[in-house]
């Protein structure tokens, strides 16, 4: 693979097993994360909560490209990213498993490119396509009733 680009994000501990995460973008937050207990006081995510926050809003942000591009509803997708924890033959904690449910609103969902996006959409999330190559995602889409629009179970 050619490398397209790069980026440097900065942790500095703060205590224990605290660490700030500070982004390379000027206006983005800095982070507070942390071990649960016993070994930090759960001040912030770990790195395990990351990774599903990330694979989460990547497929949501890519679901909502495909269907709207320049035109996208505000307040129109909710996602839930369920991140099963398992130990290896080691028994070494790693992450088995993430399961993320999007429900997309009716604005949304109203758009011709319905069918095709579903088919598109988690190919170009960046972030799950990528820990897909050690870690089964299953993604489901659903609209507010429930009902399942696409569903895909790695």
């Amino acid at each position: 693979m050619s490398e397209v680009g790069k980026f440097t994000i900065h942790l500095e501990q703060e205590e224990d097993y605290a660490f700030r995460v500070k982004f390379d973008i000027k206006k983005a937050e800095d982070v507070l994360m942390d071990e649960p207990p016993p070994l930090g006081e759960r001040n912030g995510p770990n790195a395990s909560r990351m990774l599903a926050a990330a694979a989460a809003n990547c497929l949501s942000a890519s679901l909502m490209f495909c269907l709207a591009k320049e035109e996208v509803p505000d307040r129109n997708v909710q996602t839930e990213v369920t991140c099963t924890m398992v130990r290896n033959e080691k028994r070494r904690l790693r992450v088995g498993r993430m399961d993320v449910r999007i429900t997309a609103g009716d604005e949304l969902l109203q758009t011709k490119k319905l069918e095709r996006c579903m088919d598109l959409f988690e190919d170009f999330c960046v972030v799950t396509a990528s820990i897909r190559e050690g870690i089964p995602v299953g993604v489901e889409v659903v609209n507010q009733a429930g009902e399942v629009l696409h569903k895909s179970d790695d």
